[in-house]
């Protein structure tokens, strides 16, 4: 995991390394999101993270943890947000594998994902969207639900603070892609690859094999999380799947992740499929009216702008910047700078408010860091 507010640079690992480390992280922290961030000392029999040495002890910035990998010989700043992200990765990932493999659902580590997000979301909604920014290491489908479930939880307590469905809604989120890897067989030997058209139809059918799993394990959801494992993919037009349920019969939680997961599909690298900007993709779901829901898709736009944050954005000095924070007009305030253009080979990490902008130029769009070489560490 690159920590926030860094440039990365680095080798990736491969599907065992990142399923490894996902699993060891989640084992590492079986704490609360509301314990780490009162500034729990990690104990020093953890496994995972130790307090270095005091001769070498460096005080970390707050909001972070400075740990020390043994796996990897070195010490690292954990951003405390995006490590919780993390436990959502790990929880995704460890679900999965155990439903496949040990017919057992751990239902307890899905609702402690969803409550530590929950928390997040309510503490600093914008620290927690900057720290989904790097979720770019873990298999598409994991990443999809964490970035989905955390941004349909900060729409839902905008709407309503006190919501009483949202933590439900949130469970049923994080679990509704899972039913693709319980998928993967011989017959559809991979996620990633391009699929024939029989092997397209056979996916579409994952929100169904995740149900019959779940009801063989004798899991039975509240309603409102049925209503979300089975009809996330619905559309309002009858195009989605598996049922074709059309306007009418969808729920209000499911028309708002619709727009959720079209966005979301659209502006993160799939399978090959290069990002949209946010402006291309608002402008695609809004000529796909009959599909998705105007009022919601205007929603969104307010709530996350034109310049999300966590964008990599380009300024006409030749500097790529991370969007950290914007303002109620949606135009960015806060940006960590990474990379000059002109140095290609040099890695900067320099935060900068709005007065400071004048330093790296006007701001030009958003763009995908795979066009400029912006990697993500993987630890």
């Amino acid at each position: 995991m690159r920590r926030a507010g860094a440039d990365c640079g680095g080798a990736g690992q491969g599907p065992a390394d990142a399923l490894t480390h996902s699993l060891w992280l989640s084992d590492a922290m079986k704490m609360t999101a509301k314990q780490s961030m009162s500034g729990v000392v990690l104990p020093r029999t953890s496994t995972a993270y130790q307090e270095e040495p005091s001769a070498q002890a460096v005080a970390a910035p707050q909001g972070y943890w400075r740990a020390a990998l043994p796996r990897y010989g070195v010490s690292v700043l954990l951003e405390k947000r995006a490590v919780a992200v993390n436990i959502g990765l790990s929880a995704a990932l460890m679900a999965a594998c155990v439903i496949k493999s040990r017919n057992h659902f751990p239902e307890q580590v899905i609702y402690d994902c969803a409550d530590s997000i929950l928390y997040l979301v309510r503490e600093d909604r914008k620290a927690l969207l900057y720290a989904l920014t790097f979720l770019h290491n873990e298999p598409e489908w994991v990443r999809h639900a964490v970035r989905v479930a955390a941004q349909m939880a900060d729409i839902m307590l905008i709407r309503d603070a006190h919501s009483t469905q949202v933590r439900e809604v949130m469970v049923g989120t994080l679990l509704h892609t899972m039913g693709k890897p319980l998928l993967v067989s011989e017959e559809l030997p991979s996620l990633k690859s391009n699929m024939t058209p029989r092997q397209k139809t056979l996916l579409k059918q994952h929100p169904n094999v995740l149900w019959d799993k779940l009801v063989s394990l004798n899991w039975k959801p509240s309603p409102v999380c049925k209503d979300i494992l089975l009809n996330a993919n619905e559309r309002l037009d009858g195009s989605g799947y598996p049922s074709g349920l059309k306007g009418p019969q969808l729920s209000e939680n499911v028309i708002l992740l619709s727009v959720i997961k079209i966005i979301n599909k659209l502006t993160y690298e799939r399978n090959g499929i290069k990002p949209r900007t946010p402006l291309d993709a608002y402008r695609l779901v809004s000529d796909s009216y009959q599909s998705y829901d105007k009022a919601t898709l205007v929603e969104f736009m307010q709530c996350y702008g034109l310049y999300p944050i966590g964008s990599l954005a380009k300024f006409s000095g030749c500097f790529l910047a991370w969007i950290i924070d914007i303002d109620s007009k949606g135009m960015p305030v806060k940006v960590n700078v990474v990379k000059n253009l002109a140095f290609m080979d040099t890695n900067i990490d320099s935060i900068l408010d709005a007065g400071d902008f004048s330093q790296i130029g006007r701001l030009e769009g958003v763009v995908d860091p795979n066009d400029y070489v912006v990697k993500f560490l993987k630890l």
